[in-house]
């Protein structure tokens, strides 16, 4: 694309790398290529990089490197790309649609003119791409909310949104890791563990998984629930 990428300084400590606007596979593609480039062979002095939508922030040590050297390096990295798994591995997240744990499910189903069990199976049968992470520990964005199901943020946040709630706003859905406030729809509830404890390892998706969700009765996710000791 052309006048694509763009670098912009960051602070005294960062660059952020940015491939375009429009959040998709070819620019998740583009993400992921660079990030991989960079754990292949980290340009002296660059502490981390995080993978967004769209772009990429480095972060260096301002001290052992700075804004040019970094983009000299990473522009000689993306003249060179080399092949990489774009596909990703897939996560199954179980959902339960239960009333009581999908406050937004009728008002989506309204604002979508369907019924609550077509957005249901719509939003079961979906195919979903982890994007990024950001706001909390654990928040994976993700892309794949069908066209017909995809409602804005409503206009006032609803608190205390319990862990594990599944929620979507647009085109992009997320399954909630702590108690927090949302102004996005909250659609079901999950009992998969996003959180692990293995430190190099600590969330259970990575950027560019792919994400399918399987429902399951309140029976079931009670059970689940109840193995993880949190029942």
């Amino acid at each position: 694309m052309s006048g694509w990428p763009r670098y912009r300084a960051v602070a005294d400590h960062a660059l952020l790398v940015s491939f375009g606007t429009e959040i998709g596979d070819e620019m998740s593609a583009q993400v992921l290529a660079l990030d991989a480039r960079l754990a292949q062979s980290t340009p002296a002095g660059v502490i981390e990089w995080v993978p967004a939508l769209v772009n990429l922030l480095v972060d260096f040590d301002p001290e052992a490197t700075d804004h040019r050297t970094v983009q000299g390096e990473i522009e000689r990295m993306l003249a060179n790309p080399v092949r990489t798994d774009q596909q990703g591995q897939e996560r199954v997240i179980e959902i339960c649609y239960d009333a009581a744990f999908a406050p937004d499910l009728e008002a989506v189903a309204d604002a979508a003119g369907m019924t609550t069990e077509d957005v249901i199976r719509t939003h079961r049968d979906a195919a979903f791409r982890v994007r990024m992470y950001g706001f909390a520990p654990g928040y994976a964005y993700m892309s794949g909310v069908p066209e017909a199901i995809r409602v804005p943020r409503k206009s006032a946040a609803l608190r205390d949104v319990p862990a594990g709630s599944v929620i979507i706003a647009g085109p992009q859905c997320l399954v909630t890791t702590l108690t927090m406030p949302t102004g996005w729809s909250i659609i079901g509830r999950s009992p998969t563990p996003i959180l692990r404890s293995d430190a190099d390892h600590p969330f259970l998706f990575d950027v560019g998984d792919r994400v399918r969700f399987a429902q399951i009765d309140r029976d079931t996710y009670e059970a689940r629930m109840a193995e993880r000791g949190d029942g």
